[in-house]
């Protein structure tokens, strides 16, 4: 997304040097008279042409949410969600200090991230029209099946620990993976922040969970 953008605004600036340098001869005509600027499309969109004077107008910081930021923010939720009901298990079925300790700083992270993920959807989504409500668990990446987590609910001790950092690491794999899908194929500046936030906190913690087994 950043390099789209930077893209459009090279163009622009491009257009606007050239057509400085025939200001001298009609300084109130340069802007229109000045060379067309090929300008790129949105994914699955094609190239524009615009007058140097449109691309000079042209907003180059245009983060108008498309249907993979919706479905980001749709799904994620639910991979969080699952998340959730993963970590609230460790507390009574867990052995492990560390690994109560972990799933604490999971549900503190992800919770909130639930909610400015709804409130983002509050705003952009109003009709309910992300794909990601469509989405069951086998269509997002990391998601534990029903028997993983039956699986999980029936362990305790050494046993639930180890079930508990084996599928949350998968689980945290998926996560990124979704993120870095949205990253480069979605336009919304916030969430690539929320993306970049997934990446970072799973990817550290992935390292700690690995380090426990």
């Amino acid at each position: 997304m950043p390099v789209r953008r930077a893209s459009l605004a090279a163009a622009a600036l491009f257009a606007l040097a050239l057509t400085g340098c025939d200001s001298g001869s009609d300084s109130g005509s340069g802007a229109a008279a000045g060379p067309s600027v090929i300008v790129p499309g949105k994914p699955g969109e094609a190239n524009r042409t615009l007058s140097a004077q449109d691309a000079a107008e042209q907003r180059v910081d245009d983060d108008t949410p498309n249907s993979a930021d919706i479905d980001f923010a749709r799904t994620m939720i639910e991979h969080h969600r699952q998340a959730l009901e993963m970590t609230g298990l460790a507390a009574e079925r867990g052995e492990s200090a560390k690994v109560k300790a972990l799933a604490s700083r999971i549900t503190a992270a992800q919770g909130p991230e639930i909610e400015a993920m709804e409130s983002w959807l509050a705003t952009y989504d109003k009709d309910g029209s992300g794909a990601g409500g469509g989405h069951g668990h086998a269509a997002m990446p990391g998601m534990a099946t029903e028997a993983q987590l039956k699986k999980l609910r029936a362990a305790s001790g050494k046993a639930f620990d180890q079930l508990f950092l084996t599928l949350m690491i998968t689980h945290h794999e998926g996560a990124i993976t979704m993120a870095a899908d949205v990253k480069a194929q979605g336009n919304n500046v916030r969430i690539e922040e929320m993306a970049d936030d997934v990446v970072a906190e799973q990817t550290t913690e992935i390292t700690r969970m690995r380090a426990m087994l």
